[in-house]
This record gives C-alpha cells, sequence and structure tokens, in this order.
C-alpha cells in the first residue's frame, strides 16, 4: 500500500494562494529506518493508523486545498516522538512550523475522540480471564485486574498565581493516573490533574475510583502501592509484614506493581514529547493534557495492533515523585479482611 504524500506550498496553506501542491513523493520511497526514526514507528502502523483516522480528520478539514490526512498523520507521529516542531519535522514532509502545530491540534483531538474504543474496562469475559491469568503467571498474584500508579509530566508555568500545578520537587507538572493489564495495555487513563495533588487524592477523584465503588459484585481486583488506599477492590502492601506470607505477598505485589512502571517508561521513551529530555510541554494544562491523553491512545492502538509495548523500553527505573503514605484516619475493615484472606489462601 503506497501512500503518496503531498509537499506543501506553505505560503497556500497560510494565505490560499499559488498551486496546491508543488511536488509529490511515494512513501514506498523512502526507507523503513527512515520511518521509524522519524515518526517513531514502522511502515505499515503508519498505514493502519491513515487508515482508522482519515475519515476524522476530513471531516475536521473542510477546505479544499486542506493538508490531506496522511500528512497530518505523519506531522503529528513527528512531534509526539520528537517533541519538536522544528525544520527536521517541517523539512520531511513539507510543511510550516505553525501548519505543523495545526496538524498536531487536529490529530490530537480524532485521537482523544477514538479513546474510548482503545482505552476500557469493558472487555470480553475470555479476555478479562486470560489478562488474570497474565498476571497470575507474574509472580502468582490471583484475580488482579489492572496495575494503578501516577506519573508527573513537566509542563510550563500556567501563569505567576497558579500554584496548583507546582508538585513535591518545585516543577509545575500534570499528574496522570494509568490503569494496565499485564501486556501493559491502558485501562484508564486519566491526565488532567494537577500536579500539587497526591496520588491519592487523584485516586479518590477519579473515574476509577468511582466505576468500582459503584460495583456490587466486584470480579478481582487492582493492584497499587503504599501511597493508594486498601479497599475491598485495590490490594495494596502489607504496610507492616510480620510473617513470611507477609513477606512472600509484598514481594509479589512489588514484582506484579513494576509492571504499570514499565509501562510508563515504555510510552515516554516512545513519545519523547512527555519524557522531558527536551524541556517541559510548552502549553497551558489544557492542552498539554490532550497531548498526553492522545499519546495513551497512540500506545493502546500500537499494541492492539501487534506492536511491543516493551520494544522501546528505557532501562532505568521512573523517577518516582517522594510522597508520603497519607494513611487514612479509618482503617476499611472489610478491605483488610480480604487482604489477609489473600494471604492465607496463596502465600501461607
Amino acid at each position: 500500500m503506497a501512500i503518496p504524500i503531498a509537499v506543501l506550498d506553505c505560503d497556500l496553506l497560510l494565505h490560499g494562494r499559488g498551486h496546491k501542491t508543488l511536488d509529490r513523493f511515494d512513501i514506498e520511497t523512502v526507507s523503513d529506518e527512515f520511518l521509524l526514526t522519524t515518526f517513531g514507528f514502522p511502515r505499515e502502523f503508519i498505514y493502519y493508523l491513515v487508515d482508522l483516522l482519515k475519515d476524522n480528520l476530513l471531516r475536521r478539514t473542510q477546505r479544499s486545498r486542506a493538508i490531506s490526512p496522511d500528512v497530518q498523520i505523519l506531522a503529528a507521529l513527528g512531534f509526539y516522538t520528537s517533541g519538536s516542531f522544528q525544520s527536521k519535522m517541517g523539512d520531511a514532509i513539507g510543511i510550516s512550523q505553525a501548519s505543523m502545530s495545526r496538524c498536531v491540534s487536529n490529530v490530537t483531538k480524532v485521537l482523544i475522540e477514538k479513546a474510548c474504543e482503545f482505552i476500557s474496562f469493558d472487555r470480553d469475559e475470555a479476555a478479562k480471564q486470560q489478562s488474570k491469568e497474565e498476571f497470575y503467571r507474574v509472580a502468582g498474584i490471583p484475580d488482579v485486574i489492572g496495575v494503578v500508579d501516577c506519573a508527573h509530566i513537566a509542563i510550563k508555568a500556567p501563569n505567576a498565581e497558579d500554584s496548583s500545578y507546582v508538585n513535591r520537587k518545585g516543577f509545575h507538572s500534570i499528574n496522570c493516573q494509568l490503569v494496565c493489564d499485564a501486556r501493559g495495555l491502558l485501562l484508564n487513563a486519566e491526565t488532567h490533574w494537577p500536579g500539587s495533588l497526591t496520588y491519592r487524592a487523584v485516586f479518590n477523584q477519579s473515574s476509577v475510583s468511582k466505576l468500582f465503588e459503584e460495583q456490587v459484585n466486584h470480579e478481582g481486583w487492582l493492584l497499587g502501592d503504599n501511597r493508594y488506599p486498601l479497599r475491598k477492590w485495590l490490594m495494596t502492601p502489607v504496610q507492616n509484614p510480620e510473617t513470611p506470607a507477609d513477606y512472600r505477598y509484598n514481594m509479589a505485589h512489588a514484582t506484579t506493581q513494576e509492571i504499570v512502571d514499565r509501562t510508563f517508561r515504555a510510552i515516554q521513551t516512545r513519545f519523547r514529547c512527555l519524557d522531558g529530555a527536551k524541556g517541559y510541554l510548552q502549553y497551558s494544562p489544557e492542552k498539554c493534557s490532550r497531548i498526553i491523553q492522545a499519546c495513551c491512545v497512540l500506545h493502546n492502538i500500537s499494541l492492539q495492533s501487534g506492536l511491543d509495548a516493551w520494544t522501546l523500553e528505557r532501562t532505568e527505573a521512573k523517577d518516582q515523585m517522594e510522597e508520603g503514605t497519607d494513611h487514612e484516619d479509618k482503617v476499611d475493615l472489610e478491605a483488610l479482611r480480604v487482604q489477609q484472606e489473600l494471604i492465607q489462601n496463596h502465600f501461607s
């Protein structure tokens, strides 16, 4: 399958003058290495993504001389995976930095429109059971639905007076809460919380907490570290382990919990606009949130199309935000009973 990519006249794009295109080239004329190093994804995935998004992009852009969906998608992929609007990306596809910005905005909006199709707890029973089995093979904890954790993505200061995005390390950030399965597939992604909020505060206000609290019968549980509250449906480590079974459970919990940390690392490594190596995202918190969400959708689309979540994973551990455990005064006795039963049945 060949995608004709138009090298567009930037003066036309900005002012509506001149010919529609100056030249054309075929994606088949560039190497697989060029596509992977410039746009961050292999050839077949780019073809698939164009087919998936092109109708939505065409509906968004009704102008007769609009930039084609193909070029818009390549521009956005180039930004997400490099974090730059600069000349390298513009030279690669023949559009200006201003046009790059519009392309990224358009593709970001379309990806977010697709979020519910690709990021969801709603899966068939066979898929749910397979996921539990995959989790069990990791470290022996049964009935795990997903693992939850947060990470901070650095952003520019919204304004001098707004301190709500200043995190405990002193920089402005968005606190992103992800839940993933054993393969690193995202089941939920909330990418809009101000950096000043603790992990527990984010979780208690999240759609995940509401979803599980409203369920009468729970088919399993999430795993979260000690920054999260113990619930019947959210298993955390034993705070003060005493028995060998407690220690075995905690070790299994830590091993399984590492999956969501690896997922964060893989996302930030593939989507370099999020990893902070080239500085923070230079937009409003609202736009930064949309870009992060779009990258999460792309992560799941790539996994569901057959790409490996861990291919580009960094080897160093994610830089954890230092937070107190922020314990609640009231212990959920029913949740404690469920946890003790789990430990007794599977780790004694």
